[in-house]
């Protein structure tokens, strides 16, 4: 993983999807601005009290998609990045500092429907489209 990776997943503005299956195989697909990558390896994003955090607590792994549309679909940037959850808070210091980055963006209100920390650690990356390229020529 590289500074790169780190630099493309945290600019702003961008929105992202984060797709999460449940243990049964129910797929869920939620849209997220607010992931940060907090180093090469590591992502933590809030949720709320939603089918992304049940379906995460049954099944840890998720994809979370960046997309940048282009001239035509040869162009477009993005990047598949796969994760692990390996915790998940609804209490504590990391979902306190998380709500309040989130209430200096969005607002108090926004920084109150957080009801969860979720760290994730980064399993694989790959290219928005596959052309088998790797995913440094996809941002």
């Amino acid at each position: 993983m590289s500074s790169r990776l780190m630099e493309y997943f945290n600019r702003q503005p961008r929105i992202g999807t984060l797709s999460t299956s449940s243990r049964d195989g129910k797929v869920d697909s939620a849209v997220f601005g607010s992931p940060q990558m907090i180093d090469e390896k590591t992502v933590v994003m809030g949720l709320g009290d939603n089918r992304t955090l049940a379906y995460l607590q049954e099944n840890p792994h998720a994809v979370f998609l960046i997309m940048e549309p282009g001239k035509d679909i040869t162009e477009w940037k993005g990047i598949r990045v796969y994760l692990k959850a390996t915790s998940v808070e609804t209490s504590g210091q990391t979902l306190d500092t998380f709500k309040g980055q989130i209430a200096k963006v969005a607002g108090d209100e926004a920084a109150q429907m957080i009801h969860a920390a979720v760290t994730f650690e980064v399993d694989e990356v790959r290219p928005l489209i596959d052309f088998g390229q790797g995913w440094e020529a996809s941002i």
